[in-house]
């Protein structure tokens, strides 16, 4: 069963995701990390340029240098599965990005497989592993 668990808690883990991804979109570091556990994993295998980093202060540096390749992303986020146990949860969910970069308009779609951890009563992510899906880039037009 994709969505297990108390009601409270898959809502609490949709909302964790959508902070994410407003965070992402607004491009707010502060509010983009406060997604994060102290000791979480952060890895995309298909960038090799990014590597794993390890712990909140870490994940949040990287993104900081990484979201200055991104200009004016759109970033979407949905959860595919939300499974709870106690205050743990494997999460899967999938991505659309929008952006312009060298000239070209980028969408990517890609999966997170995350662990989520429940933390003074706020759900945060444990670790996340991204994997792109799907990669198209037009040239922009006049």
């Amino acid at each position: 069963m994709p969505f297990t668990g108390p009601f409270e808690d898959r809502l609490a883990i949709r909302e964790l995701l959508e902070t994410y991804a407003d965070a992402v979109t607004r491009c707010d570091a502060a509010a983009w990390g406060e997604t994060w556990a102290e000791d979480g994993v952060w890895s995309m295998p298909d960038y090799p340029e990014f590597p794993t980093q390890h712990g909140k202060a870490a994940i949040v540096g990287l993104w900081v240098e990484a979201m200055k390749q991104f200009p004016g992303i759109m970033f979407e986020a949905w959860p595919g599965s939300i499974e709870v146990t106690g205050n743990r949860a494997t999460v899967r969910s999938y991505t659309s990005e929008i952006y312009d970069q060298d000239g070209l308009t980028k969408r990517d779609r890609g999966v997170y497989e995350d662990s989520c951890v429940k933390v003074d009563g706020q759900w945060r992510f444990a670790s996340r592993t991204f994997r792109n899906i799907h990669r198209q880039h037009a040239a922009k037009g006049c």
